[in-house]
């Protein structure tokens, strides 16, 4: 007569299951939690798994396909773990580098896309603006209510170029500081729309580095660190 030895009940319907309960935890205490979570459960599962080995009944031996496929899944949940963990290093090493980068900007004269402008104390308004081809444009200015303060209109070249704006209007009074936006719509000879992309500068003024990415303050207006085109810096 064959004796047979008590049966333990199977790792993956036991009340502890490694890679259920890693994954678990990863979702609800973070990758430092659920790395400690996940050392563990592996040692329970090593005992279950030892145990039921030793405990198996000869006449039905325990499916070792099942125990390879709940090493595999323990081992999966172990490497994003893992993954999670570096990829939070690597956002927040991202982040001071950001930080860096902001910080040297401010005090230099930048370019940003854009159409608003800055109208200040004895300095035009200025824009920089690019057309594909030469063209007739209708250039309109209009306050930060969105009034009209001033038209004009000239023949413009392909390539970039610069309006400036002496912040008078179309009567010739001057206005009063504050920042203005530009539109400028144009044809070229033969009637069809030109397309006319624009773009403004500034001096940095300030960042907020509490925001991602950080914002820099220049002439009034809030831009992200992304939105940067081009940086100027005379005399260096």
């Amino acid at each position: 007569m064959a004796i047979i030895g008590p049966t333990l009940p199977n790792p993956v319907s036991a009340a502890v299951n490694p890679a259920a309960a890693a994954s678990s935890s990863s979702g609800s205490t973070g990758a430092v939690a659920s790395s400690s979570t996940l050392a563990g459960n592996f040692n329970t599962f090593l005992k279950l798994l030892t145990t039921q080995l030793q405990n198996q009944n000869p006449l039905s031996p325990l499916d070792t396909n099942q125990f390879t496929q709940q090493l595999v899944e323990f081992a999966g949940v172990e490497q994003q773990i893992n993954m999670n963990t570096q990829l939070g290093t690597l956002i927040s090493l991202q982040k001071s580098s950001q930080v860096t980068t902001a910080l040297n900007f401010v005090g230099a004269t930048v370019a940003i896309d854009g159409s608003t402008a800055q109208l200040a104390n004895g300095k035009p308004a200025a824009w920089t603006f690019s057309a594909t081809k030469p063209a007739n444009a209708a250039i309109t200015i209009s306050n930060a209510s969105g009034q009209t303060v001033f038209t004009d209109n000239q023949v413009v070249q392909a390539g970039q170029q610069t309006y400036a704006w002496n912040g008078r209007d179309s009567s010739g009074a001057s206005l009063p500081p504050g920042l203005y936006t530009i539109s400028i719509t144009a044809k070229d000879a033969n009637g069809q729309t030109t397309a006319i992309s624009t773009q403004v500068q500034g001096v940095v003024d300030s960042v907020d580095v509490s925001q991602n990415p950080p914002i820099l303050s220049i002439g009034g207006q809030n831009i992200p660190l992304d939105k940067i085109k081009q940086v100027f810096r005379p005399g260096l």
